[in-house]
């Protein structure tokens, strides 16, 4: 296994909902020298400093600052935090056939036949009372199996192979237990229970709220005959998270204007404080810029990369591709075109990294969805509109997306790390 597929791995384990991503990232940025950032000063970064600033505790966007005035062009890598995910409702308790259930709610485009008969663990953030009277939260992650949505006998749905459909609100509540008697679950209890584990320092008085979501328990894997690949829970979209954090640090440096934007909420549209369409990257670009010349400036002379995984070819299912657009695991990072704007990127933007790639000596290729399907989107077109600042949408190619466990090449990690710390670097 490279020292990249490890890191990879590690990285991957430590982010199992978009609040444990945004830590995993502050780590190593910290380890780095970053530190965060007072948007509320109004002071301009010093020349060669590091910052990161972190908003709702699930997304965060990091930078440096350059040696010359930003209004000469910054370099942007945007990407996201959250994945699709079975998240825990309010009131969730429920006692049915004897066992300790909890409901939940799909949140973004799930591939939901897979989560069921996998062992699930249970991680996020709680809020809470604490015994001097303030709210406050803190993270929590079970990191074992503590759950199952088991599926229905064959012998109880004959047409199960032929034609199963899931109903979200009664097919899909994971069982946490068999039931004590006639008394409901309480999820409060096993929370604070769990804190006092992860937190024994923390004095809690009572549990107000959680954001909480299952994820499948089972370790990210290299697999494969030849060890080709990696198989992962939150491919899509930490691994781009993960390959624009290196990137950054790799090029920290360089005295440039690099920055590394990772927004939540892009599976449900990005429409949040945190996700692309809010105001926080433009918040950052006027604190950088803050005439409205200058502003204009750093944003016509700048460029950004928006990272999200792109669909490779599946070997079983190849008439689903344009065959002249099919992207191959292990062909290197995917420049990804649509003329609908679910993709931000122009034929100039596409041109250059092309010859990005060339000169940092990787493979690239293109994809286009196929005519008659529907496409979908990233952070791209949102960010492009928000700022006005020229991007272009890239990504790794990914088998079996919005799947609970999901498929990429191991050797396409590192193009994509040389392609973006090349993009940091300007090397075009």
């Amino acid at each position: 296994m490279s020292e990249v597929t490890s890191s990879l791995i590690e990285f991957l384990s430590e982010a199992t909902t978009p609040f444990h991503a945004v830590s995993a990232i502050v780590k190593r940025l910290s380890a780095a020298g970053f530190t965060p950032w007072d948007e509320a000063s109004g002071d301009a970064p010093a020349v060669g400093s590091k910052h990161y600033w972190i908003k709702n505790g699930s997304t965060v966007i990091a930078f440096t600052a350059g040696r010359d005035s930003a209004d000469a062009g910054i370099r942007l890598v945007g990407a996201h935090t959250d994945s699709p995910n079975l998240a825990v409702k309010p009131n969730p308790n429920l006692l049915k056939g004897g066992c300790n259930q909890l409901s939940v709610d799909v949140y973004g485009g799930v591939l939901l036949n897979p989560w069921f008969d996998r062992d699930l663990s249970l991680a996020g953030r709680v809020t809470y009372l604490s015994d001097n009277g303030s709210v406050d939260s803190c993270l929590i992650d079970f990191r074992r199996a503590i759950a199952v949505i088991p599926s229905l006998a064959i012998h109880l749905d004959r047409e199960a192979n032929k034609s199963r459909s899931i109903n979200p609100q009664t097919d899909l509540p994971p069982v946490l237990s068999l039931a004590d008697g006639d008394d409901a679950f309480d999820l409060s209890a096993l929370l604070s229970e769990q804190i006092a584990l992860e937190h024994p320092d923390l004095a809690i008085d009572k549990i107000l709220d959680w954001e909480l979501s299952f994820y499948d328990s089972q370790m990210p894997a290299v697999t494969g005959l030849r060890s080709d690949f990696v198989s992962s829970a939150r491919l899509d979209n930490l691994l781009s998270c993960f390959a624009g954090m290196e990137a950054l640090l790799a090029s920290a440096d360089n005295g440039e204007w690099n920055i590394l934007v990772a927004n939540d909420h892009e599976e449900v549209g990005s429409a949040s404080a945190v996700g692309a369409q809010g105001p926080m990257l433009n918040e950052l670009l006027d604190a950088l810029a803050n005439d409205d010349t200058s502003n204009r400036a750093l944003r016509r002379n700048s460029w950004m990369m928006s990272v999200d995984n792109a669909h490779a070819i599946h070997p079983n299912y190849s008439a689903k591709h344009d065959d002249h657009h099919a992207p191959l695991l292990g062909g290197g990072p995917v420049i990804k075109i649509n003329r609908n704007q679910r993709y931000a990127t122009t034929g100039e933007g596409s041109g250059r990294v092309k010859l990005l790639a060339e000169r940092v000596g990787i493979e690239s290729q293109a994809f286009v969805m196929r005519a008659d399907l529907a496409c979908g989107s990233t952070i791209g077109p949102i960010t492009a509109t928000e700022t006005g600042i020229d991007t272009t949408d890239i990504g790794v190619p990914t088998l079996a997306m919005h799947s609970i466990r999901e498929l990429a090449a191991a050797k396409d990690v590192s193009a994509l790390m040389a392609l973006l710390t090349g993009f940091y670097n300007r090397v075009v």
